[in-house]
């Protein structure tokens, strides 16, 4: 379920109470919810895996993202959540894909080769395509 898109950072479809174990066996620290509340009836609330990350242990950051886009707070946000997490960080949305195309902008942002990055997200089962102008015009900042 969790797919591994760097030595850091794994991507998920959305995930219970009960996976916070499994991502701390994982040495996960940060868990970050890119799925709004709300979206879907049979979602865990966010607030839910809040606690249950908190009582393990694991900082918890909320960056929800809607089906309308990315904006330049959200790649900030999710920046900061990356630069800030003290070991592994598990990122997750309804399937994955979000949270996947969020954390290739956060690092696209911040100078990763765009082609790598495009090779860890196919390595997961994920395609970048939906946002490759983005990640050309974030990449094309760090020259």
């Amino acid at each position: 379920m969790f797919r591994k898109l760097s030595e850091s950072v794994y991507a998920s479809p959305q995930i219970t109470v009960e996976d916070i174990e499994r991502a701390r066996e994982l040495g996960v620290t940060t868990i970050v919810n890119n799925r709004p509340d709300g979206e879907s009836d049979d979602q865990t609330p966010g607030e839910a895996i809040e606690k249950a990350a908190n009582e393990a242990g694991m900082k918890y950051v909320a960056i929800p993202v809607t089906h309308s886009g990315f904006s330049d707070w959200q790649v900030k946000a999710m920046s900061d959540a990356l630069a800030n997490a003290e070991g592994p960080v598990l990122a997750y949305c309804r399937s994955g894909t979000r949270s996947t195309l969020l954390w290739s902008l956060a690092k696209a942002s911040a100078g990763a080769d765009v082609d790598d990055l495009k090779a860890r997200a196919v390595a997961a089962g994920y395609d970048l395509t939906p946002v490759q102008p983005l990640l050309d015009m974030l990449s094309s900042g760090n020259d």
